[in-house]
């Protein structure tokens, strides 16, 4: 099945942004990945190609606004349009204010907010003449702030005022911009020690604790998977959410509510 749309998905090297990759893929769109690790997304793009999907990828650094041009121009060049781009890059670093230094703050705001105000800044002259989609990965954090990372925070709170900033400033344009806010989703951002989202013992949800910590704070009794998420981008994606824009949409299991 193919509908000749065509989705630029950032941080699509595993997790969330994956699951949107393999799914917008198996719903007949042609799909163009991009992640700071170049190995994980050839590997994820020659599957999703094996499997009857068509792909292509390249290494994107979201911070880099001539990264952006170059490779918005590269998928163009290859499927000759852009309908959907997905926003997915953050970063986290889960220390209060006394032990979050301003290099943290930086990367969290650089990555997860800077980020995407280069992509939807970069992205919209080709959505122009047709419309299109800005999907933007929030969190719950962008309704209720933590001291466990001030940054984080207001990464996501800024990043729902960008996402309405947008849509105002595109809706002429038939381009739609609206924000998905998951609650706890079991992606290696809360499993794995990593560069942009440091793990150990004590935050990491492989230890047992937090993992019931987290579990007991879902009324629906179950961690969100990437799934979960993906198919929430593929709605708004679509002509039946051709309402919808700058909306903050929470998908967390019932979490917001207690």
């Amino acid at each position: 099945m193919s509908n000749e749309k065509v989705v630029f998905i950032t941080a699509s090297g595993g997790g969330m942004g994956e699951a949107q990759a393999r799914l917008f893929s198996n719903n007949g769109y042609k799909v163009y990945l991009t992640d700071i690790n170049e190995k994980s997304i050839r590997t994820i793009s020659k599957d999703i190609n094996l499997n009857g999907g068509e792909t292509a990828f390249s290494k994107l650094d979201v911070t880099d606004e001539k990264e952006w041009k170059k490779n918005l121009a590269k998928c163009i060049k290859k499927f000759k349009r852009i309908d959907v781009l997905c926003n997915n890059a953050g970063a986290n670093f889960r220390t209060g204010f006394e032990n979050q230094s301003f290099e943290m703050w930086n990367k969290i705001i650089s990555i997860g907010l800077s980020g995407t105000f280069l992509g939807i800044k970069n992205v919209t002259k080709y959505m122009k003449e047709r419309g299109g989609v800005i999907i933007n990965l929030g969190s719950l954090a962008s309704i209720n702030s933590s001291d466990s990372s001030p940054g984080y925070s207001a990464q996501k709170m800024g990043l729902l005022g960008l996402t309405r900033s947008a849509a105002l400033a595109y809706a002429k344009y038939k381009i739609r911009c609206v924000m998905i806010s998951p609650g706890h989703v079991d992606t290696p951002f809360v499993r794995s020690n990593n560069e942009y989202s440091p793990n150990d013992w004590s935050t990491s949800i492989d230890n047992p604790i937090n993992y019931k910590k987290r579990l007991d704070k879902i009324p629906l009794g179950r961690f969100l998977e990437g799934q979960d998420i993906a198919k929430l981008f593929l709605f708004l994606a679509s002509n039946d959410a051709e309402m919808m824009t700058g909306n903050n949409i929470l998908i967390d299991g019932g979490t917001s509510i207690i």
